[in-house]
């Protein structure tokens, strides 16, 4: 088992200074780096002040040039955002500099609200479609002189400037529907998938999924699939608490988000109050403490133990979701410090 971390600029509310978060968020990359995590990971969100990440490329190049080994992805490129020539160039630069450390993560996108901003009249929904044309563009970009004629694009001969450091970078999808699972399989990517709030039921789909996807393509293939939980490790009540309190809050200002209900006043989403949700048992303490990773290092460890056992190759530990600054250094010092050393070689 390996383990990478997901790590956003956030503000809840306007209450913290950008510096101190940006501060924040590289020294919980070097802590990650330090405490034996493999990759980290950068998002693409637009206009949203819990998630600050209009170019992930931007900022990986600065944790590139505050690191040294741990390697460096983008978690995930909306593809309906870019031009292919421009994503393949960007993408192989931060491979260059970085001394091939990219991680290519793709995706369809998250919000509708996104995408009525940056790509107007177009359908989450459909994001997919330009993930899949987006993808065999790039890498034969990446390769050399190469011109296109699809669907969403079309450009004469061209290739990518740079090239990446790495002969072939290893490529990444979000997945979570059948359709995903499949195109994942098919262009030899690897999996990234997140079960929300929901129970261990839903992390079993996903990987039933893959498995159907890999059997569909003849057996052979072998993806990395990992998967990420909010994570939260805590040794007394106090520290739960404030993880439970802090979880609760993002989920209600994320529910605002993924229903569109488009209340977002200077890139603060409203939180809708946990009696309003639909399905809210899922967002009840005890379910979130559940199915989340959260808990107490022993407690963490049995639970990544149950997805090793599941067949997951690597746990992705997103540590945003409103705890404070103290709170998720607190969290990823425990996992670094009782946690990854049993899944190393000689643990328990």
């Amino acid at each position: 088992m390996k383990f990478q971390l997901a790590v956003n600029l956030e503000r809840l509310d306007d209450s913290l200074a950008m510096d101190d978060v940006a501060r924040h968020t590289l020294e919980m990359v070097q802590m990650a780096e330090d405490g034996g995590f493999n990759i980290v990971w950068a998002a693409e969100h637009h206009a949203l002040e819990m998630t600050i990440a209009p170019n992930p490329f931007q900022i990986l190049t600065w944790w590139a040039s505050e690191t040294s080994k741990v390697r460096l992805g983008t978690a995930v490129v909306n593809a309906a955002y870019w031009h292919p020539i421009k994503l393949a160039g960007e993408a192989a630069f931060l491979d260059l500099i970085s001394g091939g450390r990219l991680e290519f993560g793709l995706g369809s996108g998250a919000y509708q609200r996104e995408f009525d901003r940056m790509r107007p009249g177009l359908l989450q929904t459909d994001g997919y479609k330009y993930m899949q044309e987006m993808l065999p563009a790039v890498l034969a970009l990446w390769k050399g002189d190469y011109a296109h004629d699809g669907e969403y694009w079309n450009f004469p001969t061209s290739t990518s400037v740079p090239k990446p450091l790495q002969a072939n970078p290893r490529i990444w999808v979000a997945a979570r529907s059948p359709v995903t699972y499949d195109y994942a399989v098919a262009n030899n990517a690897n999996i990234m998938c997140w079960p929300f709030t929901r129970p261990h039921a839903e992390a079993e789909l996903y990987k039933r999924q893959l498995d159907e996807a890999i059997a569909k393509h003849g057996g052979s293939a072998d993806p990395i699939f990992a998967l990420m939980r909010h994570t939260a490790v805590y040794e007394n009540q106090k520290d739960r608490d404030e993880a439970i309190s802090a979880i609760t809050r993002v989920l209600g200002q994320f529910e605002n988000l993924y229903r569109n209900l488009d209340d977002v006043k200077n890139g603060f989403p409203k939180e809708i109050p946990l009696q309003e949700l639909e399905g809210r048992e899922q967002y009840e303490p005890t379910m979130l403490e559940q199915n989340l990773m959260f808990g107490s290092p022993e407690t963490v460890i049995e639970k990544i133990k149950i997805y090793e056992q599941l067949g997951v190759d690597e746990f992705i530990y997103y540590a945003s979701m409103g705890l404070s600054h103290a709170g998720q250094k607190r969290s990823l010092k425990l996992f670094c410090d009782e946690v990854i050393p049993e899944f190393q070689q000689g643990g328990l």
